[in-house]
């Protein structure tokens, strides 16, 4: 029998429940997930394997109207993953629906093959999902409609034997054990932020980054990783510190206990909080984040 692999770009707009969606085909964390818009800011590959069959999802920012450098880049990142792939998910969040955000995702997805998935349909009564359906497809022709709940699994297994049918004969290009392409300390850093995103809500604005210092291996098998919060001005320092350092603490417990999950081993996690007003126009942050710098 022969193998199959091949590349699937999952697109939308900025909380359409993207990487959610890519955890559950995974089986397992890869991608941060938060209830703030634009949470990714970069593509993370998470891999699948379906019998003969390697898929290689890859997970990108939500598209919307850039307003600065940084979402330009995000955005730009997104479009090219989905021109790179083999086929694309056009994830759809059903509540809301063919809205003008999803409605800038499918007009720029043209000449694409496209599979629409209509994610959260948990949320949704079945009888306004039908009239969806027939508004979507109406604006294109699909390869295939699926509905799906990323959240509690419902129609995931349609999707995933679909897609092990739909992607092109060929070798595998990972390892059948392999589970992301990120490095551990992309990952390592990105578990920080969606720790610090769900810890301080409203609190802080997105000028904030995670960068992964220093690693080291220590003889008795455990990780020393260093990292340093950037923030863009200097009284959103004491915001992510809080009062007697005890939210940096909270952050810092969570975020060990997930890396200490990832990597199955034990973890000493110390963060520092650095002030960098202008990180955002600095070449090497969007480097670390895989995005290219918008000239």
């Amino acid at each position: 029998m022969s193998t199959r692999c091949g590349f699937v770009a999952i697109v939308g707009a900025p909380n359409a429940g993207k990487s959610t969606l890519l955890n559950a085909l995974v089986e397992a964390k890869v991608a941060i997930v938060t209830h703030k818009v634009q949470t990714t800011r970069t593509r993370i590959t998470g891999l699948r394997v379906v019998g003969e069959t390697q898929i290689a999802f890859v997970d990108t920012p939500g598209i919307l109207d850039p307003k600065h450098r940084l979402e330009t880049a995000m955005v730009r990142a997104a479009w090219e993953g989905a021109h790179d792939a083999d086929l694309v998910l056009l994830v759809i969040d059903a509540g809301r629906g063919f809205d003008a955000a999803a409605q800038r995702v499918v007009g720029g997805l043209a000449g694409l093959p496209v599979v629409l998935v209509l994610n959260k349909i948990d949320l949704v009564a079945r009888d306004r999902l039908l009239p969806l359906t027939a508004d979507l497809n109406a604006t294109r022709d699909f390869k295939a409609t699926f509905m799906v709940s990323a959240k509690t699994g419902n129609g995931l297994d349609d999707l995933l034997a679909y897609l092990a049918r739909a992607v092109p004969e060929g070798p595998w290009l990972f390892p059948k054990d392999q589970l992301t392409d990120a490095s551990e300390r992309l990952l390592a850093a990105e578990i920080t932020r969606e720790k610090l995103f769900l810890r301080l809500h409203e609190e802080l604005p997105y000028s904030l980054a995670v960068e992964t210092t220093a690693w080291e291996e220590r003889k008795d098998g455990s990780a020393r990783v260093e990292q340093t919060i950037y923030v863009a001005r200097e009284n959103h320092r004491p915001i992510v510190l809080g009062a007697k350092g005890a939210t940096i603490k909270a952050v810092g417990s969570a975020a060990r206990g997930d890396l200490e999950a990832l990597l199955g081993r034990r973890v000493h996690l110390f963060l520092h909080v650095k002030v960098k007003p202008d990180w955002t126009d600095d070449p090497e942050r969007y480097r670390d984040l895989g995005l290219e710098f918008p000239r």
